[in-house]
């Protein structure tokens, strides 16, 4: 009988040392996103030139949404293979339409 109660404490401790684990990435990930938020609002506000501002505001936004699907999605996680296959599918496809208007328009 306390063999099986050491297992159970084990597993609880394994897992509330897990989730304590992912809790830290999920906060820290946070902070990050409302730092990228900040440096864009700074960008704009700061009149900084389109050429640079434009593709650093991409560029911060596409970490946001990957940070978003890893750590606030649990695309990470395993079990999240169909899910993540079919987003990037979209995200795929999004892309294509875009270059094959962007192509028809300006050809």
């Amino acid at each position: 009988m306390a063999n099986n109660t050491n297992s159970t404490n084990a597993k609880e401790q394994f897992y509330k040392n897990k989730h304590k684990e992912e809790m830290k990435y999920q906060v820290l990930t946070f902070a990050l996103m409302i730092a990228f938020t900040l440096i864009a609002f700074g960008l704009v506000i700061a009149e900084v030139s389109p050429g640079f501002t434009i593709p650093t505001i991409l560029v911060l936004a596409a970490v946001q949404v990957l940070f978003q699907f890893y750590y606030f999605m649990h695309m990470k996680d395993k079990d999240h293979e169909l899910p993540a296959m079919m987003i990037y599918s979209g995200i795929f496809a999004a892309i294509l339409t875009v270059l094959a208007l962007a192509t028809i328009v300006w050809w």
